[in-house]
């Protein structure tokens, strides 16, 4: 008897303030974030709202998320 193949998960969608991947600021914000990371800054100013987001590592550091659903938030909804 063979077992069939685990079924893909179905996609999730992004979180409040996340581009989607047809998003055509998708590639700006996360070179945005990538440059804040590399240069060990705790955000960076959004390329498409001009709006200050911490990054994923600064979140990271709060150690529990605040709730705000910030665009990186590494925390599970």
């Amino acid at each position: 008897m063979t077992v069939p193949p685990p079924a893909e998960p179905a996609p999730t969608p992004p979180r409040r303030g996340r581009p989607g991947p047809d998003d055509p600021r998708r590639l700006a914000i996360l070179a945005a974030h990538r440059r804040a990371v590399d240069e060990g800054s705790p955000g960076y100013v959004d390329p498409a709202t001009g709006l200050y987001v911490l990054t994923e590592a600064t979140l990271r550091d709060r150690v529990e998320c605040c709730g705000s659903g910030c665009r990186h938030c590494p925390f599970p909804k």
